[in-house]
């Protein structure tokens, strides 16, 4: 499921430390590298494999924009009855199989539905590349990938697959996570003909033009943390200080190196504070209540587990290594890791291309507060857009989704205008507070939980899931079940 994620961002830029993060990834501008080491095999999935041949360019008529790439989708029809509802999850910032991977919820409710399973993959992402591995290499083609372009993907592919199975009057339910919870939520927006409802799950909408403080990402992530232990905020937040201390030393960098064990020599003070900050930042959206392995393999309530590891250090204890043991947890929860991979990561779940988004659409300042635990700053705009310059030769339109999509007086406006939209939210998740956090009319609800993390009601059930998660899921079913009913009785009395 999206963070991705996966991310999926919905990312900031820190022009000090040279970072962004979405909802699915966090990618330094520098490297564009996950942060975390992981298998290469995909998953085993319960999902045919196929592609879909889509124009480059779906808003002009030029010759170049009847371009074709083949995006890839995953299908699975293995409850799904001629005439019967389509769920489909619009992709986010990733290989599609990464998030098919951690979206059970699909398929926990699809014999119950006897619905049809679609995950769609983004455009420029994963194998949905159009020029291969050089989509990435210019802005002449990387005009072409944004959210726009991404969501008439999705309603071009969707009908031609009900035209295929001669299912037109099948109703369809899209349903993502962060970023692809951002676009299901827009989809159902722009495309009510096509979706009758959408489950937009941890999806910041609010995070752009200022409609949520700047500071409120980081806010919730030391909130998560201080609730954890009092004690394990204030050493986390201390640590800096000590990290600092130590590089300024002669041979700083090279006794860094040695404390953080690291697999090759550091270059930078920033590669040990990103490494650092990206495993609390992390931690606090995958906050799951039982084990997992999203972003990395993890335990349940990791923050918590991260804060035992920190007060459970002898009185008199370096605060930086508190914090390296802690971090340690989120890179080496199997302890299988040797040494720490710091400054050549490498990007295994295809999320390259964000950057861009980053640098064009998806603009989300951030900063952080003194009062931050993590290390503090002032979002520099003029900064990140001579970064965009420099790398992509565009500028960032920092008002552009609120232009496309709104966000600005949300319940106003959709309390007169959208019907059937789900949004999700776990209060522990640091992108919670950029989303729709209250009901804004009788079809358009928030559900909200205290505990829940990133798109925690997207992930399959087990058997340790606390009572409040299962109560989630069961109003989400509940709520989807009555628009698919209301679909139908519509249609009949239509017939």
């Amino acid at each position: 499921m999206s963070t991705c994620l996966l991310c999926l961002v919905l990312l900031f830029f820190s022009v000090v430390a040279e970072a962004t993060y979405s909802p699915g990834g966090f990618h330094h501008l520098s490297s564009l590298r996950q942060k975390k080491k992981t298998s290469k095999s995909k998953p085993e999935l319960p999902f045919e494999t196929r592609y879909f041949p889509q124009n480059l360019d779906h808003f002009s008529f030029t010759p170049e924009s009847y371009k074709v790439f083949h995006q890839k989708y995953l299908i699975n029809s293995r409850f799904w009855r001629k005439g019967g509802p389509i769920f489909v999850y619009t992709g986010n910032e990733g290989d599609i199989d990464w998030f098919a991977s951690n979206t059970g919820f699909m398929s926990d409710i699809a014999p119950k539905f006897r619905a049809l399973l679609v995950f769609i993959e983004h455009r420029f992402y994963g194998e949905s590349t159009p020029i291969g591995k050089k989509s990435h290499k210019s802005a002449e083609t990387l005009g072409y990938l944004n959210s726009q372009q991404a969501l008439a993907d999705f309603a071009i592919l969707i009908r031609s697959l009900k035209q295929n199975l001669s299912s037109e009057a099948s109703p369809v339910v899209v349903f993502g996570g962060s970023y692809g919870g951002m676009l299901a939520a827009w989809f159902r927006l722009k495309y009510p003909h096509i979706a009758i409802g959408a489950l937009a799950s941890s999806s910041p909408i609010l995070h752009f033009d200022k409609i949520v403080p700047l500071t409120s990402f980081y806010d919730a992530v030391s909130q998560d943390f201080k609730d954890a232990s009092i004690n394990c905020f204030k050493v986390i937040k201390k640590s800096w200080e000590e990290l600092d201390a130590v590089t300024n030393k002669k041979n700083g960098l090279q006794e860094l190196s040695k404390k953080f064990r690291t697999c090759k020599g550091l270059h930078s003070i920033y590669s040990a504070s990103n490494w650092l900050s990206g495993a609390f930042v992390y931690t606090a959206m995958v906050n799951y209540p039982t084990a997992a392995n999203f972003m990395a393999p993890l335990p349940g309530y990791p923050v918590e587990q991260m804060c035992k590891i920190v007060d459970g250090f002898p009185r008199g204890s370096s605060n930086l290594d508190r914090a390296f043991a802690a971090a340690s947890l989120y890179y080496n929860y199997s302890g299988s890791e040797k040494c720490f991979e710091m400054e050549q990561q490498t990007d295994d779940h295809g999320l390259d291309g964000w950057q861009y988004q980053a640098c064009t659409e998806m603009v989300m300042p951030m900063s952080c507060s003194n009062q931050s635990m993590l290390p503090p700053y002032e979002n520099d705009y003029e900064a990140f857009e001579e970064q965009c310059m420099s790398r992509y030769g565009v500028k960032p339109r920092p008002h552009w989704i609120t232009t496309e999509f709104g966000g600005m007086r949300i319940e106003t406006v959709l309390k007169r205008f959208g019907s059937n939209i789900i949004f999700s939210n776990g209060l522990q998740d640091p992108w919670s507070r950029g989303g729709v956090l209250k009901n804004i009319s009788s079809s358009i609800v928030a559900l909200v939980t205290k505990k829940g993390a990133h798109h925690a009601d997207l992930r399959a059930a087990t058997k340790g899931d606390p009572e409040w998660l299962k109560e989630q899921r069961t109003q989400e079913v509940a709520i989807i079940e009555k628009w698919i009913s209301e679909y139908y009785r519509d249609l009949r009395e239509e017939n």
